[in-house]
């Protein structure tokens, strides 16, 4: 499967007005600008790479929404990549607070099994990547909690 294009057609919508409560403080503003300057196909590492410095963080669960099949992307293109990894930042953003949280709760069932199906790929595909790995105990709970019906 085509995890790229079929994370595009499911999670196909406009882009929103802002990601950001821009006008809370710089910081947001900032954030917001860069979500904002790309879009799913041209935001890269660079924008979303640093988890101390992460735009998505300050989103609202529509722009991870829109931004979902960029998520995807690089967490792909980032796999066999140890110094970019992307997993461990999509992974914080799906774990959220649990099983109740906002960006599940805004999708629809079939983003759902998108992202759980997904996820299975990864463990399926790249487990000797985290053998050892505190990431693995992420992606099993990761997982457990997009899988529910």
């Amino acid at each position: 499967m085509n995890w790229i294009q079929h994370a595009k057609r499911l999670f196909q919508m406009p882009k929103p007005a802002h990601f950001t409560n821009y006008r809370h403080c710089c910081e947001c503003a900032e954030h917001d600008a860069t979500l904002m300057a790309y879009d799913v196909d041209s935001i890269g590492i660079q924008q979303l790479g640093h988890p101390s410095w992460d735009p998505l963080c300050f989103t609202s669960a529509a722009g991870l929404l829109y931004y979902m099949p960029a998520l995807i992307r690089l967490t792909l293109e980032t796999m066999d990549k140890p110094q970019e990894k992307y997993i461990e930042q999509l992974l914080f953003h799906l774990i959220g607070d649990g099983k109740d949280h906002d960006l599940m709760h805004a999708c629809s069932p079939e983003q759902r099994a998108c992202i759980a199906g997904f996820l299975e790929y990864v463990i399926e595909t790249y487990s000797d990547a985290f053998d050892g790995c505190t990431i693995a105990d992420d992606l099993l709970m990761a997982y457990e909690i997009w899988s529910v019906e």
